[in-house]
């Protein structure tokens, strides 16, 4: 009887390691668990939002001696920045957009921007 026993636990836990281990190598079981997108950590100020990137890419142009800042808006939702405003040339326009572009946490930049000619 106990060879019976025997046979009957051993055939149950390759049965088992060949389940884990077809599972592990396909990744079937873990593709069954939803993923929870992690948030952007900005510093240890925690999560960055809308109306921080927008305070960044504004302080971004205040400092930079190439964009009159005063004359552009700078809005973001669901991070995607828009640009509006006017600016005094074509590489007044291109700054701005790569400062936007460049900064940390932005996908998308729409380009709102008009180029004043004098």
């Amino acid at each position: 009887m106990t060879a019976i026993l025997r046979a009957l636990l051993i055939s149950v836990l390759l049965i088992l390691i060949s389940f884990v281990g077809f599972s592990f190598w396909t990744g079937t079981a873990y593709s069954h668990y939803p993923r929870l997108e992690q948030p952007i950590a900005v510093g240890t100020t925690g999560i960055i939002d809308d109306a921080a990137l927008s305070s960044k890419i504004k302080a971004k142009m205040v400092l930079d001696d190439y964009v009159k800042a005063r004359s552009i808006a700078v809005t973001t939702k669901d991070r995607a920045v828009t640009l509006r405003g006017v600016v005094r040339s074509v590489e007044e326009h291109d700054r701005a957009l790569t400062l936007a572009r460049d900064t940390a946490g932005v996908t998308q930049v729409v380009d709102e921007l008009r180029v004043e000619v004098k």
